[in-house]
């Protein structure tokens, strides 16, 4: 239990602070979802364009800490090659 004023105030920041990161994490997550169904449809346009909307909303999450840098750029890598194999096919 927090103690002092400031520990306090900590710990109620602390509880916006992870459901506001909570919901940018699922939003992350819904829009590779957006990619991933358009690349199981066999649609390459659409597929491309779910992309192209993800990858600033993932990038954005890396820089905030939402996500680790790592993460972001392995997801939108992974998403990157199966649209390109769609276009191949």
């Amino acid at each position: 239990m927090a103690n002092s004023a400031g520990s306090r105030k900590r710990a109620r920041q602390a509880v916006v602070r992870r459901a506001r990161n909570a919901s940018m994490r699922s939003m992350v997550r819904t829009y590779v979802k957006k990619v991933v169904a358009q690349i199981e449809a066999g649609k390459y346009e659409e597929a491309n364009k779910a992309l192209l909307t993800a990858q600033p909303v993932l990038d954005g999450m890396a820089r905030k800490g939402i996500i680790s840098k790592g993460k972001a750029s392995r997801t939108m890598s992974r998403l990157n090659a199966k649209v390109k194999a769609l276009k191949a096919a």
